[in-house]
């Protein structure tokens, strides 16, 4: 492939962090000739989870566009795409503009300027000429096939292009959304679009179902890579806030946009390329997937209304950008780290007493949560878990853990310690229902669930006994009692024990193989009697693909198969109280109706072909 060509526009778009990455080390190309199902995902797969370089591959079969991957594939490089040293000074950003001063005098309204002024640079800037209109594809020239998308995993329902910016407008307040949502490629130009029911792009589409008209939809590629991320990200619904606008405060300067060339839709001037057309509200629903999606499992098939491609522009020598999201760790860990980083200070804003939170990658976003806390009160804990349940997205939280301002929510170790040591099973532990992510297979309905909150902060005299104690007796002076862990060196068998083994920080971890209704729930009241039960905290009941002597794979099935209403409950052992989780798959006799959907797996085909080919794609043996 030919040298990049500089970018004609100040602002950075795809191709320019493509040749910072180079220039970096940070990239390195794939000549020789690649399959884009299944091949590409095997090898991007295995350099994100070692913390490899970000690949362009410029020799993808079928198609005449090079492809690039992974280049957000670090904690490193997400905040050089963000124009940021370190994914904290974002918080520091937000801190800089939210927090203006209304006192003080004419001295405090003019220490206000300085960030107005950079508050300015939110609204897009709009252009005449675009790099990514210079080529256009009208009519039979439209065959989304010439481009090089990604058939991901083996059971999924075909291509699907992974990182769109999905533009439309409000039909009837004209507000302007971008949003990242997958799309299956149907025909040469047709699409699924999922657009799931808590999604923006659902309401748009309803309001154009009430006023009786197509709604416009512009898909781009590429672009700045801050625009990419703002894609993902939960913004508020604060008018005039958009994506755009938070790429261009990112940046400092406004965003150059212009009109699609067919739709009445603002498009990033400095995209690859542009998909414009149309989804008809009249039409009928498409059966969509099976997909390997973000949360490790495959989303089952649904129904979703499809995506009419009526043209294509495109830069002269543009590159298709892709991701791919499956078993953690995955690329979408580091954007969901800066959107933690992003927002902290507007949680901070409505919840003062948050220090810091953290979405562990084997939570994938929504299944847990752990916020430290400046705690002054009995009952802060739960006071500010349920703060988060009703902030934006954080509706969708499964397991908040909440720990004192001195433990470090990125330490997954220490805060699971923290929980043994400091959260009693059914005193500090409380379940409640709300909204759930509806790519949630375990929940009890579909976008419904069961929620746990764990207090596993320092304890106020209040805070200890029993719910039945009276006023008097419960503020009276009292020592918590010590929990001491300790692992047995004697454990118990059972049916369909594949594996298990305990940890010295008071942790059980068993595979069941699950066979009947009703084996888990047996299995943890046999346990919780054995005396090996005597130091331990937590027993956590996973599948059988589960691998024991790996915490993250452990919670990874575990948060993944749990409603907590349903799944997570108190025993009493001879020494204390444990917390069961029974993170195994559920079955009809148990109540549970809707299909259960597979883990992720490449094939072992796919896994052997790629090490055999290792040394012709030129990349480090050390990735490999």
């Amino acid at each position: 492939m030919a040298s990049l060509p500089r970018p004609a526009r100040r602002t950075p778009d795809l191709q320019s962090f493509i040749r910072l990455l180079e220039e970096r080390g940070e990239l390195v190309r794939v000549s020789v000739p690649v399959d884009r199902e299944l091949e590409i995902t095997e090898i991007a797969d295995r350099l994100v989870k070692k913390g490899g370089p970000a690949v362009l591959f410029e020799n993808v079969k079928g198609s005449d566009f090079p492809l690039a991957i992974g280049l957000m594939g670090t904690r490193e490089r997400t905040a050089l795409a963000l124009g940021v040293t370190d994914l904290d000074d974002l918080a520091k950003k937000v801190r800089h503009l939210i927090d203006l001063k209304g006192s003080g005098g004419l001295g405090g309204l003019l220490s206000n300027f300085g960030k107005l002024r950079d508050a300015m640079h939110l609204p897009p800037r709009r252009v005449r000429s675009a790099p990514v209109q210079e080529v256009v594809w009208r009519g039979d020239e439209v065959d989304l096939s010439r481009l090089p998308i990604l058939k991901c995993w083996p059971l999924d329902g075909g291509p699907f292009v992974t990182l769109p910016l999905v533009i439309t407008r409000d039909p009837e307040t004209g507000e302007r959304n971008m949003g990242m949502y997958r799309m299956q490629v149907m025909g040469k130009n047709v699409t699924g679009m999922h657009w799931q029911r808590h999604k923006t792009g659902t309401k748009h589409l309803e309001k154009a179902r009430k006023l009786g008209q197509r709604l416009p939809v512009a898909v781009a590629l590429g672009g700045d890579p801050a625009l990419i991320y703002a894609a993902t990200a939960p913004l508020p619904p604060i008018p005039g806030l958009d994506e755009f606008a938070v790429a261009g405060y990112l940046r400092g300067e406004r965003y150059p946009v212009t009109k699609g060339v067919t739709v009445d839709l603002d498009v990033p001037a400095n995209a690859e390329f542009v998909l414009e057309g149309y989804v008809d509200p009249a039409e009928d629903w498409e059966v969509e997937g099976p997909f390997g999606d973000h949360t490790g499992f495959y989303t089952l098939p649904d129904l979703y209304p499809r995506f009419h491609v009526t043209v294509v522009t495109m830069r002269p020598h543009p590159v298709y950008p892709a991701t791919i999201v499956g078993r953690p760790l995955m690329e979408d860990a580091y954007l969901i780290e800066a959107s933690e980083r992003l927002f902290l200070p507007a949680a901070q804003t409505i919840l003062p007493e948050i220090v810091d939170y953290h979405m562990p990658p084997a939570g994938v976003a929504h299944n847990l949560v752990v916020v430290s806390i400046k705690k002054s009160y009995p009952g802060q804990a739960y006071k500010v878990a349920n703060g988060l349940f009703g902030l934006g997205q954080m509706m969708f939280a499964k397991v908040i853990i909440v720990v004192d301002e001195g433990v470090r929510v990125n330490d997954f170790g220490a805060v699971w310690r923290e929980v043994a040591a400091r959260a009693v099973p059914g005193r500090d532990t409380l379940t409640t229902r709300g909204p759930i992510d509806v790519l949630d297979h375990s929940s009890r309905g579909w976008g419904y669930g069961g929620k746990l909150i764990i207090d596993a902060t320092g304890k106020l005299p209040e805070e200890i006994g029993s719910a039945a104690s009276s006023r008097e007796e419960q503020g009276r002076e009292r020592e918590e009692v010590t929990f001491t862990p300790r692992a047995a060196t004697d454990l118990p068998t059972f049916e369909g024990v594949l594996a298990q083994r305990q940890t010295p920080d008071g942790y059980w971890y068993v595979a069941l193989d699950k066979t009947r209704p009703g084996q888990a729930q047996a299995l943890a009241g046999a346990f919780a009697a054995h005396p090996a039960a005597s130091g331990i905290r937590h027993l956590l009941i996973a599948d059988e693909q589960t691998d024991v002597g790996n915490v993250q794979d452990i919670w990874w099935t575990i948060l993944n198969n749990i409603d907590p209403e349903r799944d997570v409950w108190a025993l009493s052992t001879g020494s204390g109280e444990l917390l069961a989780w029974d993170g195994s798959r559920k079955l009809p006799e148990e109540g549970f109706v809707r299909e259960w959907p597979p883990k992720i797996e490449m094939t072992p085909g796919m896994r052997r072909q790629v090490e055999a080919r290792w040394h012709l794609y030129g990349l480090p043996e050390k990735w490999r």
